[in-house]
């Protein structure tokens, strides 16, 4: 069939290199442009679809291109993927065109959580590549976990703009965060409060940081200078610092927090906040502190519960008598029968020795 040497304007991603391509694909190329453009994408599907192209030609590449991207604009994205990637493979496509398409597979395999295929497509970088390539490797090394590999490659941005969005501070700190580098994640959110002093929540964070650290007193220390600068914190914020402890197995931490942030002010002491108190400590096996918070709790809501966890610590610390009285206090709050002279029958009969019942419940 007779070839023509003819110009090509496509509309997604132009393709503007003089190329020889049948005649009869070019003409099915513009009148799919142009109902693409008029938001018909079914006629311009049914003239894609009219062509039939050798496998592997230029044409094949060109067809199956902008059948991806009309995919692409329905919202088609698997499709768009099979389509454009077809095009691709067969490295008919220029050069610029051929780059055009290496970054529009990365972006689509990134919204579809194709991480890996993103890695191969965008690596190695050049060292002056783009903001958005850079951006795009960073979240798909994340994405995939590896946060080691992400972090280098927004270090560098970085030192390259000082003036960077926030958003890749907030990487950095989250990146190093989840690989434990607490002092590198709290020099990066550190340079996030100098850009924005008067918020609250950085203040938060970076205080978060440090009980993550297992700095408490620096965390108490952070919130307290917070305090001075007129920025207040929900009691939601200062709750979650301590849940925090918690779920990074620093019951100790989370302790010494919840205390300081109570004899400051921060927070008030309520039943939930000293209970949570006493399971901190129990957890940290410092069970005189534990059962002291629980003999306070238990004394302000007279709860059988709470007079069986003094009385479960203090024998547990082989203080006998004052084991016994809790479980009188207990049994008086109405706390099961059977229970109570379990225990009070296993103390009376192991005064002295240092063993537990099978039955003691832990929080």
């Amino acid at each position: 069939m007779r070839r023509m040497l003819l110009v090509l304007l496509l509309a997604a991603g132009p393709l503007q290199a003089a190329q020889s391509i049948d005649p009869v694909v070019f003409q099915a190329l513009q009148e799919a442009q142009r109902a693409q453009q008029k938001g018909d994408y079914g006629a311009a599907r049914r003239s894609l679809e009219k062509t039939s192209p050798r496998e592997g030609s230029l044409e094949d590449a060109l067809i199956c291109r902008s059948r991806g991207y009309l995919a692409w604009a329905e919202g088609d994205n698997r499709r768009a993927l099979e389509w454009l990637e077809k095009s691709y493979a067969t490295g008919k496509l220029d050069d610029q065109a051929q780059a055009e398409e290496r970054l529009n597979l990365a972006r689509l395999n990134l919204v579809e959580g194709r991480y890996r295929r993103v890695v191969k497509l965008l690596s190695p970088l050049p060292e002056k590549a783009p903001e958005e390539q850079l951006k795009m490797l960073v979240q798909a090394y994340q994405g995939l976990a590896q946060h080691d590999r992400a972090l280098p490659l927004a270090e560098r941005y970085v030192r390259a703009n000082p003036n960077a969005e926030d958003t890749w501070l907030q990487l950095l700190v989250a990146g190093n965060a989840s690989l434990k580098r607490y002092a590198e994640a709290e020099r990066w959110q550190r340079q996030l409060l100098l850009r924005t002093p008067d918020q609250t929540r950085a203040w938060w964070q970076l205080a978060g940081l440090q009980q993550m650290a297992g700095e408490e007193q620096r965390a108490l220390a952070t919130l307290r200078t917070a305090r001075t600068k007129g920025l207040n914190f929900t009691e939601g914020e200062l709750d979650n610092l301590v849940l925090m402890a918690s779920a990074a197995e620093q019951p100790w931490q989370g302790a010494r927090l919840l205390e300081g942030m109570i004899a400051e002010g921060l927070l008030q002491l309520s039943p939930a906040r000293q209970e949570r108190l006493g399971v901190l400590w129990w957890q940290a096996r410092e069970r005189a502190r534990a059962a002291s918070a629980y003999r306070e709790l238990a004394g302000r809501t007279g709860q059988a519960g709470h007079w069986m966890n003094v009385a479960q610590l203090e024998l547990e610390q082989a203080n006998w008598r004052a084991g016994l009285d809790a479980l009188g206090q207990a049994e008086r709050a109405g706390a099961d029968h059977q229970t109570v002279r379990d225990w009070r029958q296993w103390a009376e009969s192991e005064m002295g020795m240092d063993k537990l019942p099978q039955f003691a419940q832990r929080p």
